[in-house]
């Protein structure tokens, strides 16, 4: 697993800003994040570019996510025996030559390839970086440091759909990956010139030359598989039509998903140096937060991709204005983050009297300024809270209809990144609070890899759920359209006379008034699904509640980083 945050910080040999160093290696995290949710707005115009089906356009993301979850076990391994440093260079290297090539894609089967290259190769720039500004930054200002990490890795999934929406409608749907290529070639040269592996890590890599590789392949191939069958079951069992395929196709790849998980756990369960550790899941916190970020990714992405969707298809929204609707919630998520890392570190009292000295000054001057009270709040409170709001937030968007403006999306949207935004770090202090120190290598990984592939789930599902659900509410609404309805031959009369003084042709009239009586019935029929999709994630997350019961107390020691990375 990732060993990252577990060496001690040391000082390069080399004596760099650290802030430059900081720079360096953020900016093509945050690019590689970006990535996850930039062709969230775009899908539609990448399906009708290179003549494919929209619904096989999610590939683009779900391969993406898939690829980037599998890396993650391994990036610790990979870093230790090429260097960090050469590591996170091929890292950015590869993603930007993926990226040129996604651009270049002239079929969907070649763009998914592509994006699974590039997803393979960002998964080791997170925990890369990670680890680089840990032994960059000396102890007393590493909390700035990652929180300013926290911060990008949280701003780039927000900034994304509003990016990639502008680039889209204002130049083409291929310059949302080519405008990597000039800002990974920078970050290339900026790691060159400024990122170094501490002496400690080549030592390590020194010693690890003379080892045997001691690798996990089977548990790798293992790992492969089940991911595999789970996401192309999860994409294509619509079409297929699930348990009832003909061909056996989804029977087979769920066949092969129940047995090669068996296999992996039972693998990994009985040897040393497991690809992924499931003894860590022996701690009771960590399984529940395992078991949260897994389902509170998934509403997050099941939501970033239906509701650009939606305003596109049914709202006439174009990329960049879907967009800008979406964009205000990266607002209330920073401020979701910030808070809830104060409220972690010093407690409610503390923030209170913080807001009361900022907003009036004059007042705070003329009282008896004691000590101000720390006392930090419990991770589980905040973790409810999140789920709460995030359960609210769908439920609010379920609820709307196809009559609404942009600011009846933007205050839900907003209203979900809050929650979302009180998830993250509380999550964090959770997760390792107990968990040993020789373990948390194996713990960090297992929650990414858990959270990247929430959101290759998540965006699946999102999608069977609504072409599933569409063909349903296609069949209810026909129902009740037939000449014994009153509402139904009033509309008929009122469309057949309206066509009919505009075109003086009494059987086009009639096809006419039936052909928008159909429109409307399958508008509906969409928007119906796509307010299912938000109700089935607002159950999702309102059932996670229950089990921040089962965690412990779990309240951030003094000093320790509070971040939402």
């Amino acid at each position: 697993m990732s060993t990252l945050a577990l060496a001690p910080p040391a000082v390069s040999r080399r004596a760099i800003n650290p802030w430059f160093v900081a720079a360096a290696v953020i900016v093509p995290t945050f690019m590689e994040v970006l990535d996850t949710t930039i062709a969230n707005v775009a899908l539609r115009y990448i399906a009708g570019g290179l003549s494919a089906a929209v619904t096989d356009s999610e590939w683009v993301i779900t391969s993406y996510l898939a690829a980037n979850a599998v890396i993650l076990p391994i990036s610790g391994w990979l870093s230790a025996h090429l260097g960090r440093r050469n590591y996170f260079m091929l890292s950015i290297a590869v993603f930007t030559l993926a990226s040129a090539l996604c651009g270049m894609a002239t079929s969907l089967v070649q763009i998914i390839l592509f994006r699974v290259i590039q997803g393979l190769a960002g998964g080791g720039l997170q925990p890369s970086s990670q680890g680089v500004l840990l032994d960059s930054f000396p102890p007393e200002k590493q909390g700035q440091a990652q929180t300013l990490f926290g911060l990008a890795a949280l701003l780039a999934p927000i900034v994304g759909p509003t990016l990639g929406g502008w680039l889209v409608v204002n130049y083409d749907w291929r310059w949302i990956f080519l405008i990597n290529v000039p800002v990974g070639l920078l970050a290339l040269g900026a790691a060159y010139f400024l990122v170094d592996d501490p002496d400690y890590l080549k030592k390590e890599r020194a010693n690890l030359r003379g080892r045997s590789l001691n690798f996990d392949y089977i548990g790798l191939g293992l790992l492969a598989l089940v991911m595999a069958s789970w996401e192309i079951m999860l994409s294509k069992g619509q079409e297929w039509d699930w348990v009832s395929d003909p061909f056996w196709r989804v029977q087979t790849l769920m066949l092969c998903f129940v047995l090669g998980l068996g296999f992996l756990i039972f693998r990994e369960m009985r040897i040393k140096n497991p690809i992924v550790n499931f003894r860590v899941l022996g701690e009771r916190n960590l399984a529940m937060s395992c078991i949260m970020i897994f389902c509170a990714y998934a509403v997050l992405y099941g939501n970033s991709f239906s509701l650009p969707n939606l305003l596109q298809s049914l709202f006439g929204y174009d990329a960049y204005v879907s967009g800008l609707v979406l964009s205000p919630g990266g607002i209330t998520s920073i401020t979701a983050l910030l808070v809830a890392g104060i409220l972690l570190a010093q407690g409610p009292r503390w923030l209170v009297y913080w807001l009361v000295r900022r907003l009036f000054p004059w007042w705070w001057m003329s009282v008896d300024r004691r000590e101000v009270p720390s006392r930090p709040m419990d991770a589980r409170r905040l973790i409810a809270t999140g789920l709460i709001i995030l359960a609210v937030s769908n439920y609010w968007f379920s609820q709307l209809n196809l009559q609404i403006g942009p600011w009846q999306v933007i205050w839900p949207r907003m209203l979900l990144t809050l929650g979302l935004g009180l998830i993250f770090a509380p999550i964090n202090v959770a997760a390792f609070k107990y968990t040993p120190v020789h373990l948390r290598g194996a713990a960090v990984g297992l929650l990414a890899l858990l959270r990247n592939e929430g959101g290759s789930v998540g965006t699946s599902i999102s999608q069977t759920i609504q072409e599933r659900r569409e063909q349903f509410h296609l069949s209810r609404l026909g129902e009740s359209l037939n000449p014994l309805n009153p509402a139904t031959n009033s509309y008929m009369q009122q469309a057949q006379s309206f066509f009919l003084q505009r075109t003086g042709d009494p059987a086009g009239s009639q096809q006419r008034a039936l052909q928008t009586l159909d429109n409307l019935r399958q508008q509906q029929a969409a928007s119906l699904a796509y307010f299912d999709v938000f109700w089935v994630c607002a159950v999702l997350a309102i059932v996670l509640v229950p089990l921040v019961l089962f965690m412990k107390r779990s309240v951030a020691e003094k000093g320790a980083h509070i971040g939402g990375e």
